[in-house]
């Protein structure tokens, strides 16, 4: 079981954020990112499954800027609040949430003593990939089914780490198309690709894909043992 703490960004903002500690010493950091629905339960537990593989494990809460204490579920209202919180922070001025991430990314750093990965849901597939091209002090990145990720100006950035991305082939946010084009224009990212749907990971919501989200996390933590060792 992990706890909250502050962190704080370049601009002095205080960002809670949910931290899980190995046992014994960190074999590095992974900086979990959410999906629309806050630190919730999954991202929880998510933070706390890299924790029990060794590794130091925070997820910072990325909506604080705009709301503070966020934690939904999945149900269609909560997707529409969750959209519009997402919505609130793609319109922050300059750097943003991104000044959160590299806050998070930092703290990971300093309390491993290691390498520092970073891996995102949904929206925070995302912000993943943006990090992995923005953002300092990182040695890998994983974003899974990040939305908007296969956009034109996404698609232009250029990772400054090595990158794993997951999708799923049935996701009617991520058209294989734009897959497709993100593929053909980052062939140093290794990119997989899966017979399921958005947020196949997440084992709270109706599109979870057991399968899929077993061979994803084999996949990401055979990646982060190879890139954070």
């Amino acid at each position: 079981m992990g706890q909250f703490i502050n962190l704080t960004a370049a601009d002095g903002f205080v960002v809670p954020a949910y931290v899980a500690q190995p046992d014994g010493k960190p074999r590095g950091g992974v900086v979990v990112v959410q999906e629309i629905f806050g630190v919730n339960s999954h991202i929880r537990a998510v933070t706390d499954r890299f924790a029990a593989q060794g590794y130091l494990a925070v997820a910072p809460a990325t909506f604080e800027r705009v709301k503070p204490g966020v934690e939904m579920g999945y149900s269609e209202e909560d997707m529409k609040a969750g959209f519009e919180l997402k919505t609130a922070v793609s319109a922050l001025p300059g750097a943003g949430v991104l000044q959160d991430l590299q806050a998070a990314i930092d703290h990971a750093a300093k309390a491993s003593g290691g390498k520092v990965g970073i891996i995102g849901f949904c929206w925070g597939g995302l912000l993943t990939w943006r990090a992995a091209c923005l953002l300092d002090g990182l040695s890998a990145a994983i974003p899974y089914y990040g939305g908007g990720i296969t956009a034109e100006e996404e698609i232009a950035r250029q990772p400054k780490c090595p990158v794993m991305a997951h999708f799923g082939d049935q996701d009617h946010w991520i058209p294989m198309e734009g897959i497709e084009a993100f593929t053909k224009a980052h062939p140093e990212v290794e990119v997989h690709v899966y017979p399921a749907n958005h947020g196949f990971n997440c084992d709270q919501r109706g599109s979870y894909n057991e399968a899929a989200a077993k061979l994803a996390r084999e996949r990401s933590l055979a990646f982060f043992a190879a890139k954070l060792a």
